[in-house]
């Protein structure tokens, strides 16, 4: 796992907070969380539903989502980069590689304790 990450993949989570997110993004995933893809997790911050986005630091080029990190600072959502775009598709709960995903707001969700622990982690790399 030391193959070289694009240095515009920043913030970066390191190994264990890479875990605690994924975790996160399959439990997100079996509460109807979760929207997979660049487009769909576009819009859910341009529809102000996004709690925090996960992007593969090894997508190829890696330009196609670099959008997404400018929306979520307007819209005040934290965002990280994961290494493996492989990894962040299982998580998903996908056979294929997922380059973006956000997790969704849900009013009632079991998971909110855990969004808000993972929120605040992401806050701490980019400071």
């Amino acid at each position: 796992m030391t193959e070289e990450v694009n240095p515009k993949a920043y913030p970066l989570a390191e190994q264990a907070l890479t875990t605690k997110i994924l975790n996160l993004v399959q439990q997100a995933s079996n509460y109807k969380q979760l929207r997979k893809g660049a487009n769909e997790a576009t819009k859910t911050l341009n529809r102000g539903q996004a709690e925090f986005v996960v992007l593969a630091a090894d997508s190829e080029p890696l330009e196609i989502l670099l959008h997404i990190p400018l929306l979520c600072e307007d819209k005040n959502v934290p965002y990280v980069f994961v290494r493996s775009k492989q990894a962040l598709g299982r998580a998903c709960g996908v056979s294929r590689p997922v380059i973006a995903a956000s997790v969704t707001q849900n009013e009632g969700s079991q998971i909110k304790p855990q969004i808000a622990t993972i929120q605040q982690e992401i806050e701490k790399l980019l400071l």
